[in-house]
């Protein structure tokens, strides 16, 4: 299982940018191994905040289109994630909020491996980012 952050879905719909390169190939050959590619309900959240501070909610129904077509399952966020996110975010100086709550999740369903091109996850130890 792969968790898939929010910014992957962002630039695989986005302008032209070297990230979107790679958000390509790589779910591309994430796809072709069968791999399975899952994420939260925090993600879609993180799509429809971005999107709406940025005055661009014409960009929301395309990136959940696009989300959608490759994500096998979505999980829900649940109390012990936010119990186990605050303790990360007291553990780590320089985590954010939505970080810690993806990586708690990631170690409740015993996830390993994000695509994310967010550094923020390198300093957890559990975690390891692909891209």
């Amino acid at each position: 299982m792969i968790f898939i952050d929010s910014n992957i879905p962002m630039y695989l719909i986005g302008a032209e940018h070297p990230h979107k390169r790679d958000t390509i190939a790589v779910l591309e050959r994430l796809i072709s191994e069968k791999k399975r590619l899952v994420t939260n309900t925090e993600v879609l959240q993180e799509i429809l905040h971005r999107y709406t501070a940025i005055k661009r909610k014409d960009a929301i129904q395309p990136c959940f289109d696009a989300l959608y077509g490759f994500i096998d399952q979505i999980f829900d966020v649940v109390e012990a994630d936010c119990l186990q996110a605050k303790d990360l975010l007291l553990a780590y100086e320089n985590l954010s909020a939505r970080d810690a709550l993806h990586a708690a999740q990631m170690d409740r369903l015993k996830i390993e491996p994000i695509f994310s091109f967010d550094k923020g996850f390198d300093i957890l130890p559990k975690i390891r980012r692909i891209f």
